[in-house]
């Protein structure tokens, strides 16, 4: 089963963080043990295959973990994706009156039109840096004040005698240790107070340990460190596969207030990625924030994809929505509240 994920991968969109071990991985220390694995075949041929969960008892979507950056489904690409769900929904879920595929990347599956059953919602813009060219080329492009605000840092910790070092792990050894020293960075900052920092003990914890782990046997695993004489105070926990390079998480020492630890990482990793060519893509796949249109102008928007077995659900659905738009208009009214996009 697992090869035929790793096949559906490989010719679909080759991403590291959904190779077969690292689902299994994420079920494992992340699932509840109610999903449930649904294979697509046309005639003889392997299609697709969709991890899904109930969301209810007549809702299903695909596994969504917060820790995975898209929804756990592969498909070879020969059929559209919204056909593939459309059957799934029709063929495979009996009782299912709505199917939600959550958090696609348009260049694994560009969005088509909507219809009467159909239904696509943004998620969130998404950024990347490509990789060309020269350091010095792409630095230039780069706004005046990041460019002076991280030559001033570097010569002030020059001048205090701080000694500035980038490590790049790659080895099996080095995933737990690396896994739990950026657990610590985040346990000391406001992750920690929100219960949602990494931990030795704690499930994503345990599914970053062993992610990193299984990957490093393909030599696909990159943690990027960066020290102040012998203290890390940054780390950037990746996953690289075929020129491409997932930055999965970045944690750095929120104590220190003069310096940007995980900018100062970030330059000296764009310098080493220029460098050595090998890396031409890096992505983040989490939500564009203000700090990553410092680093590039690149942005996409992944997507959510639902699927209704009648199109007055989907009306209704959206009537629903609607409903909820205006009470959180009246909330943002009398302070500041955060909302998420949801499918479905």
């Amino acid at each position: 089963m697992l090869r035929d994920w790793d096949w559906l991968n490989a010719v679909g969109g080759d991403l590291p963080f959904m190779a077969g071990d690292a689902i299994a991985t994420a079920l494992r220390t992340l699932g509840d043990g109610s999903e449930r694995l649904l294979i697509a075949h046309e005639g003889a041929a392997l299609r697709a295959m969709f991890l899904l969960v109930a969301r209810g008892k007549f809702q299903w979507q695909t596994f969504q973990p917060s820790q995975l950056p898209l929804g756990a489904w592969v498909a070879d690409g020969q059929v559209p994706l919204a056909d593939i769900a459309h059957s799934l929904l029709r063929n495979a879920l009996d009782s299912c009156l709505v199917l939600s595929v959550t958090q696609i990347d348009p260049r694994v599956a560009p969005r088509v039109a909507d219809t009467p059953e159909r239904l696509q919602i943004d998620y969130i813009q998404t950024g990347w840096i490509d990789i060309q060219g020269s350091f010095d080329a792409y630095w230039e492009q780069r706004g005046k004040n990041l460019r002076q605000n991280m030559r001033k840092q570097r010569a002030k910790l020059f001048a205090d005698g701080v000694k500035l070092t980038m490590q790049v792990l790659r080895d099996h050894a080095d995933m737990a240790p690396a896994v739990a020293r950026y657990g610590s960075l985040e346990s000391a900052g406001w992750k920690a107070q929100a219960g949602t920092a990494v931990g030795p003990d704690n499930a994503q914890g345990r599914y970053y340990r062993e992610l990193l782990e299984h990957a490093s046997l393909r030599g696909e695993a990159v943690v990027y460190q960066y020290l102040f004489d012998d203290r890390v105070v940054a780390m950037n926990l990746c996953l690289a596969r075929k020129g491409t390079l997932i930055v999965l998480k970045t944690a750095y020492n929120e104590s220190i207030q003069s310096f940007s630890p995980a900018f100062l990482l970030r330059e000296s990793e764009l310098q080493a990625l220029h460098k050595e060519g090998a890396i031409k893509r890096l992505e983040y796949f989490g939500r564009l924030m203000e700090w990553h249109t410092r680093w590039t102008a690149n942005k996409r928007t992944l997507y959510h994809l639902t699927l209704y077995r009648w199109p007055f659900l989907k009306k209704l659905a959206q009537a629903r929505r609607r409903q909820t738009a205006a009470r959180v208009a009246a909330l943002s009214a009398k302070g500041v509240i955060t909302t998420t996009t949801e499918p479905g």
